[in-house]
Protein backbone atom coordinates (compact mmCIF):
# COMPACT_ATOMS: atom_id res chain seq x y z
CA UNK A 1 0.00 0.00 0.00
CA UNK A 2 1.46 3.35 -1.00
CA UNK A 3 2.01 6.22 1.36
CA UNK A 4 -0.46 8.35 -0.59
CA UNK A 5 -3.14 5.69 -0.23
CA UNK A 6 -2.57 5.53 3.52
CA UNK A 7 -2.68 9.30 3.78
CA UNK A 8 -5.92 9.35 1.79
CA UNK A 9 -7.47 6.75 4.11
CA UNK A 10 -6.38 8.66 7.19
CA UNK A 11 -7.71 11.91 5.72
CA UNK A 12 -11.04 10.23 4.96
CA UNK A 13 -11.30 8.88 8.52
CA UNK A 14 -10.41 12.29 9.96
CA UNK A 15 -13.15 13.89 7.83
CA UNK A 16 -15.68 11.33 9.04
CA UNK A 17 -14.61 11.95 12.64
CA UNK A 18 -14.99 15.70 12.17
CA UNK A 19 -18.49 15.25 10.75
CA UNK A 20 -19.42 12.97 13.63
CA UNK A 21 -17.96 15.44 16.12
CA UNK A 22 -20.06 18.26 14.65
CA UNK A 23 -23.17 16.06 14.83
CA UNK A 24 -22.45 15.25 18.47
CA UNK A 25 -21.98 18.93 19.26
CA UNK A 26 -25.37 19.76 17.72
CA UNK A 27 -27.01 16.88 19.58
CA UNK A 28 -25.41 17.98 22.84
CA UNK A 29 -26.64 21.56 22.33
CA UNK A 30 -30.18 20.32 21.68
CA UNK A 31 -30.10 18.07 24.74
CA UNK A 32 -28.77 20.90 26.89
CA UNK A 33 -31.64 23.10 25.72
CA UNK A 34 -34.15 20.36 26.52
CA UNK A 35 -32.67 19.90 30.00
CA UNK A 36 -32.95 23.63 30.61
CA UNK A 37 -36.60 23.70 29.49
CA UNK A 38 -37.47 20.64 31.57
CA UNK A 39 -35.68 22.09 34.60
CA UNK A 40 -37.68 25.31 34.29
CA UNK A 41 -40.88 23.30 33.93
CA UNK A 42 -40.02 21.23 37.01
CA UNK A 43 -39.28 24.36 39.03
CA UNK A 44 -42.57 25.90 37.93
CA UNK A 45 -44.47 22.75 38.90
CA UNK A 46 -42.75 22.64 42.28
CA UNK A 47 -43.72 26.25 42.87
CA UNK A 48 -47.32 25.59 41.88
CA UNK A 49 -47.40 22.53 44.14
CA UNK A 50 -46.10 24.58 47.04
CA UNK A 51 -48.74 27.24 46.44
CA UNK A 52 -51.47 24.58 46.24
CA UNK A 53 -50.26 23.01 49.50
CA UNK A 54 -50.32 26.41 51.18
CA UNK A 55 -53.90 26.97 49.99
CA UNK A 56 -54.99 23.54 51.25
CA UNK A 57 -53.28 24.16 54.60
CA UNK A 58 -55.00 27.53 54.83
CA UNK A 59 -58.38 25.94 54.11
CA UNK A 60 -57.74 23.22 56.69
CA UNK A 61 -56.84 25.87 59.28
CA UNK A 62 -60.15 27.62 58.61
CA UNK A 63 -62.23 24.49 59.28
CA UNK A 64 -64.09 24.47 62.58
CA UNK A 65 -62.21 22.69 65.36
CA UNK A 66 -64.99 20.10 65.89
CA UNK A 67 -64.84 18.98 62.26
CA UNK A 68 -61.08 18.66 62.47
CA UNK A 69 -61.25 16.63 65.70
CA UNK A 70 -63.84 14.20 64.35
CA UNK A 71 -61.83 13.82 61.16
CA UNK A 72 -58.67 12.99 63.07
CA UNK A 73 -60.50 10.39 65.16
CA UNK A 74 -61.95 8.79 62.03
CA UNK A 75 -58.53 8.61 60.40
CA UNK A 76 -56.98 6.83 63.38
Amino acid sequence: MSNQSQIDQIAERVERLLVRYAELQRTNALLSTQVEVITQERDSLKSRLGAARARVDSLLDRLPQAATSSRQKGAA
